[in-house]
């Protein structure tokens, strides 16, 4: 049985010709024949090349569906220093493996949703002249910073877990985007329960203060953008 290495494996990409090999439990598979891995991609998101056992979890079939491919090897384990993980976090891994990459995914989506309302409940409430429009904007603000923090934490997790604390750009951008977007928030949250009408005159301190709020927008733009493409790698024509 033929022993891959992981640069050769990355070789069998679909591209110009080349195989199409993935590798499911070290186990490398030639789907060269699927019609659903035309290109070396399968449904505009798994790349071939790669491991991808953690993806079939996540698949709408089973990895039973890969027995109808020929095994053609296995892939030979990385020689790298991996991270010392401790054996309770190791169990509870083990126990409940959706806590190896399910955490910062699932809890993203709050900071997203609250950072894009807040702005739009500001715009609402200048618009109208509508007071709870303006106190759900702080609302708003407030679940943000909460959600901010809880998937900055496990953003770091994940990264440290899966990725190996590895400098990757995606990641860089998106943890100082956020601890940049923190600081905005938790200023802008003293700031209105300071001077609850600060947007009332709508002078130069609510200028200053509104700009901040429209902030956070391109900001948590910019970072769902990156995080999306790490998700969902962007295909080159």
């Amino acid at each position: 049985m033929k022993k891959f290495d992981p640069e050769e494996l990355a070789q069998c990409d679909g591209k110009d010709g080349r195989p199409v090999h993935i590798v499911h439990q070290g186990r490398v598979i030639d789907v060269s024949n699927s019609k659903l891995w035309k290109g070396g991609v399968h449904m505009k998101r798994h790349h071939a090349g790669k491991d991808l056992t953690t993806d079939i979890q996540a698949a709408p079939h089973g990895p039973e569906v890969l027995d109808r491919y020929p095994h053609v090897g296995i892939l030979k384990k990385e020689e790298v220093s991996k991270i010392k993980i401790p054996k309770a976090l190791s169990r509870l891994l083990v126990k409940f493996p959706m806590l190896r990459r399910h955490p910062h995914p699932m809890t993203v989506h709050f900071p997203i949703v609250f950072m894009f309302c807040t702005p739009v409940f500001n715009i609402i409430y200048l618009i109208t002249g509508i007071k709870p429009f303006e106190l759900t904007a702080l609302h708003c603000l407030a679940g943000g910073i909460f959600f901010t923090v809880v998937a900055l934490i496990t953003g770091f997790y994940t990264w440290w877990l899966n990725y190996l604390a590895k400098p990757l750009r995606p990641v860089t951008i998106k943890r100082r985007l956020a601890i940049i977007m923190l600081v905005i928030e938790i200023v802008v949250f003293v700031w209105r329960i300071k001077v609850p009408g600060v947007l009332d005159s709508f002078g130069i301190a609510g200028l200053v203060y509104f700009l901040l709020v429209l902030s956070l927008l391109p900001i948590i733009t910019v970072m769902g953008w990156y995080g999306a493409k790490m998700t969902f790698p962007i295909e080159k024509e």
